[in-house]
């Protein structure tokens, strides 16, 4: 059996598409090794639930949020002696480690995301983690940081970029015949797509804030659209209407996946000037829909855009720089639409699904055979 452990499956936001994703691996690895698989999630509703991923269905089991139960539910399934583990975060690395020690043959693997692992983790977190075979890291950065901050040797160690979904695979997605977005402007149109809360205030939309005076002055039509929700929008309205520009700064609560892709084709730029993004999801998709992006110089988005290919790489807090590279792409109509075009190969080159499938089996089964 394998068992596949989840903070959370069914909501938005990048590490639970990066658990679907994953859980959508394991399942047809399992298959093919004619092994039975489970999959439990702790924050998600207390019942089992179907996932959809592409053409696969996925039943996976939540919690809400019952840290005890979901541990009992783990430990059952550790008495049935997996031959595999797989947790989508560190901060599950405890209930890997005691599994393991209900079942020692059992081979347990860890995925990172970012900043979680920028810093040392708690003693028992930090000795969890070293206790895994494999730990997944989605960018160069944060596989660096996995052994400097926690201790781990390079060997134990994968980098393993995160993908779009199946359904990125066959073509660029397009928008064409959806509606967009209620609220979503009429003009030329920066979008940036997140998670607004205050304690991930390093985003940066802020600084897209600061950078409107300027733009407008040269692209008197420029409309900044940022989708998504939290504690910080509060904050960045007020700043808005500081700043004298709360009437070309519009928030949308966040949306449907299918809402998104009109929003992706609608923009001139997608911009999110990042210091804390392990890797970045959004980048991809704004990439798949064949539009140059701008993120931070830091993290694992260094591993996403080309500077100076498919977008720009920007200093987090260089408000001068920002505005410089984004007046660039709304003024150059041909410098845009080839960088979006360039953005677009790439994800097409490097970021399947198929990829991301055929590299992560690739690991299971040699990480298997070595048991």
């Amino acid at each position: 059996m394998i068992v596949g452990l989840f903070p959370e499956l069914a909501s938005a936001g990048g590490v639970q598409r990066a658990g679907r994703l994953t859980a959508a691996v394991l399942a047809s690895f399992a298959a093919r090794r004619g092994q039975a698989w489970r999959f439990l999630s702790l924050n998600d509703p207390p019942q089992a639930s179907p996932l959809r991923v592409g053409s696969q269905e996925i039943v996976f089991t939540g919690f809400r949020r019952s840290k005890l139960r979901f541990f009992h539910a783990a430990w059952n399934a550790a008495r049935q002696r997996p031959s595999l583990v797989v947790a989508l975060h560190p901060y599950l690395a405890p209930v890997v480690a005691a599994m393991k020690l209900c079942a020692p043959a059992t081979r347990a693997v860890i995925f990172a995301h970012g900043v979680e692992v920028w810093t040392p983790l708690p003693f028992i977190r930090r000795r969890s983690l070293q206790l895994a075979d494999l730990v997944f890291a989605p960018s160069t950065d944060t596989a660096r940081q996995l052994a400097a901050q926690q201790g781990l040797p390079g060997e134990k160690v994968r980098r393993l970029p995160w993908s779009l979904g199946p359904e990125f695979d066959s073509a660029a997605p397009t928008g064409a015949g959806l509606q967009l977005p209620n609220g979503f402007p009429r003009g030329r149109v920066i979008l940036t797509v997140g998670r607004w809360d205050a304690r991930e205030a390093y985003k940066g939309v802020d600084h897209l804030i600061l950078a409107l005076p300027r733009l407008l002055q040269a692209v008197p039509e420029l409309h900044l659209v940022a989708i998504g929700s939290g504690t910080d929008v509060p904050r960045l309205k007020r700043l808005a209407q500081q700043t004298g520009v709360a009437a070309r700064v519009h928030f949308l609560s966040s949306l449907p996946q299918e809402q998104l892709g009109p929003a992706y084709d609608s923009c001139d730029v997608f911009a999110l000037p990042s210091r804390g993004e392990g890797f970045g999801l959004v980048f991809l998709e704004a990439m798949s829909h064949g539009k140059p992006v701008v993120g931070g110089a830091h993290g694992g988005t260094p591993d996403v855009i080309d500077d100076g290919v498919t977008g720009y790489l920007v200093r987090y807090g260089d408000v001068p720089q920002l505005t410089d590279r984004l007046q660039r792409l709304l003024a150059e109509d041909t410098v845009r639409r080839n960088m979006g075009a360039r953005a677009l190969e790439r994800v097409r080159r490097d970021f399947t699904f198929d990829r991301f499938s055929r590299d992560l089996a690739e690991a299971l089964e040699t990480l298997s055979a070595a048991s």
